[in-house]
């Protein structure tokens, strides 16, 4: 399943609470509807993207690990 996305971050090598504090940012400066892809290397970063979307109320459409790296797909709500 190929996600379109409006949006990429690279938040890889980056360690907690990083890559959730550069994801806020950067869905903050979009528009309802658009989607962020953002790949990173925390392995404490799937909790904490899961935490993120139901705190927040961005949708996280997917996620997927590939060699030790992370890629998530959110939509701004």
């Amino acid at each position: 399943m190929v996600i379109e996305f409006d949006r990429e971050l690279d938040a890889r090598g980056l360690n907690c609470p990083l890559p959730i504090l550069k994801t806020k940012k950067a869905l903050a400066d979009m528009v309802s509807g658009q989607v962020l892809r953002v790949t990173a290397t925390d392995t404490g970063s799937v909790r904490d993207f899961q935490a993120f979307a139901k705190q927040t109320g961005n949708d996280l459409l997917s996620l997927s690990e590939l060699n030790k790296e992370f890629t998530f797909f959110m939509k701004r709500k």
